[in-house]
């Protein structure tokens, strides 16, 4: 929308027309959407960080005297509300981990592909300070600020910001060669990167920078690089989520600060009134909220299917409200179900039992937002499949460090398909391990360590789990209680057969176990569900496909 329009906009808006505010906030938002959210790299606080910059943006609307300069003026808001943030922060939150990282939102919503990928990757070894001045600086490129509101936004001078862009872009150069070298085959990086937890920090930064500049493989690109502003210019903003929530009520004290800064009566009642439709894939309710529904060029929501089978014991909550009516399935929808749940326990086949043939399924590769080998140790951590073929999650569980209740993971907002095909590893988790004292050495615990207890209902793991995706899922480390890791691993077809069928012969517990019908009447994994709820952890215990 070109410039003229905005200015009108805007001055529209500070004389109180309430529809020019409402495309206002509904235009810009998504801006400052990116800029808090890449320099926050998805941090749980970015939501409160976005609506205090608008709520300061409507807020003082007022003292803007030049329309022109309404753009470099929230971005400042925003650097500001962002520096703030970080002074805010308590030493209990700085290790704190992301509630969506935001390199993976650009390239799931953006659909990168290659070295693009690589650059958005690369985002999450820089520094906070870095991680800001890119925020700005990939909207440069990309066609959406310009040097001088770069500039501005940071309180510096324009030759001051062009070696400060530099410098960022040489640490972002070697954070590129980081996750290309992460992605290949190195076996001394391996060794390297094994005791390494998988979060990206200035340390591991620097260590793995080291490796590369003297290593002859990972130093030596594959391809040829193309420069980050090249792969980043005239790419889309990333789309606010369904659902983000923005609320702009005054009362009390802002509603006071407000008017001070020039409002007019006429707007602040406005702010107030009932819902009233806004544009750009927006509605403002009552009380003043402005909730992202759906943007206009977007395909609507696939509907969720309804549960194959219940957990035992333990049932969801029920709504607040009771849903409406589902409508009848038509012949159509029927073939969206498929699978059958695994909601149910199962025995542990006999040692000597060989598994079935493993079915033949088409095989174009998954790819993954952890690369390789995505270690999840924590509560929160994900990693994002994307693909056609197999995909090993292997258990670690560890009740010698903390027993209990294990929190099984998620798989959330899935497109596509997912089976569980086959179990494997040599053993199931509650396996006794050969030779440990009295037999209770194992993955579940014992008497003297304390037991990891499974929800009612739930399927045994074992150690290696393999999963066949046809789509886009993500799947969520949630534990509480029970320590317990997981790695997951992009896999083949080949490699399931070879692990599922070696047996008591060469030393393990038992042959693995197929599951796999070669049909879409394969099980689901369990906790699975096409929405992406804010907290992963509270996916039902019913399984919904």
């Amino acid at each position: 929308m070109d410039s003229q329009h905005w200015r009108a906009t805007i001055t529209a808006a500070q004389s109180g027309d309430r529809q020019a505010l409402d495309e206002l906030v509904a235009g810009w938002l998504p801006l400052v959407y990116n800029i808090v959210g890449r320099a926050l790299n998805g941090h749980a606080d970015v939501d409160d960080v976005v609506q205090e910059t608008m709520l300061r943006a409507v807020g003082n609307l007022g003292s803007l005297r030049d329309p022109d300069s309404f753009r470099s003026w929230l971005v400042a808001i925003a650097m500001r509300q962002i520096r703030d943030r970080a002074r805010r922060r308590t030493p209990d939150r700085l290790e704190e981990a992301p509630a969506a990282d935001f390199a993976e939102l650009t390239v799931l919503r953006l659909q990168l592909e290659g070295q693009r990928r690589e650059v958005a990757e690369a985002v999450r070894w820089l520094d906070d300070d870095d991680r800001q001045l890119l925020s700005l600086w990939w909207l440069e490129v990309a066609g959406e600020l310009t040097r001088r509101e770069l500039a501005a936004a940071v309180g510096i001078t324009r030759q001051h910001a062009a070696v400060r862009v530099q410098r960022m872009k040489e640490r972002l150069e070697t954070s590129r060669g980081i996750v290309r070298a992460l992605a290949g085959a190195c076996p001394d990086l391996r060794e390297l990167t094994a005791r390494w937890n998988g979060r990206p920090d200035s340390v591991w930064r620097k260590r793995l920078a080291r490796h590369i500049r003297r290593c002859g493989y990972c130093g030596a690109p594959r391809e040829s690089v193309v420069p980050a502003e090249r792969l980043l210019a005239g790419i889309a903003l990333v789309p606010l989520p369904a659902g983000f929530t923005l609320s702009l009520a005054f009362g009390g004290k802002t509603a006071v600060a407000a008017g001070s800064a020039g409002w007019s009566a006429k707007l602040l009642g406005a702010l107030t009134k009932p819902a009233v439709a806004m544009t750009a894939g927006a509605t403002i309710v009552a009380g003043g909220a402005y909730v992202v529904t759906q943007p206009p060029d977007a395909p609507p929501p696939r509907a969720e299917a309804t549960p194959t089978a219940t957990a035992a014991g333990s049932e969801p909550p029920p709504p607040s409200s009771p849903p409406p009516p589902p409508p009848t399935p038509s012949p159509s929808k029927e073939s969206d179900l498929y699978g059958t749940v695994v909601d149910a326990v199962d025995r542990a086949p006999d040692p000597d039992t060989r598994p079935a043939a493993l079915p033949r399924r088409p095989e174009t590769g998954v790819t993954s937002t952890g690369g390789p080998k995505a270690v999840m140790q924590h509560r929160g951590d994900r990693v994002t499949l994307t693909g056609q073929g197999y995909v090993l999650v292997r258990w670690q569980i560890s009740p010698s460090s903390r027993p209990g209740a294990l929190v099984m993971p998620s798989w959330t907002g899935l497109k596509g398909k997912l089976f569980h095909v086959a179990s494997g590893g040599w053993r199931r988790m509650d396996d006794p391990l050969p030779g440990a004292p009295n037999g209770y050495a194992t993955g579940m615990g014992g008497p003297d360590i304390g037991y990891a207890v499974l929800p009612p209902g739930t399927q045994q793991m074992w150690q290696n789990e393999y999963f066949y995706l046809d789509g886009t899922v993500t799947l969520t480390q949630n534990e509480r209680g029970c320590d317990y890791g997981l790695t997951v691993f992009p896999s083949n077809r080949e490699a399931v057969d070879k692990d599922v069928g070696e047996g008591p012969a060469q030393g393990a517990i038992r042959y693995g176990l197929v599951r796999d019908t070669g049909t879409d009447g394969a099980p689901v994994p369990q906790y699975v569900t096409r929405s992406t709820p804010a907290d992963p952890a509270t996916v039902p215990q019913r399984s919904r496909v």
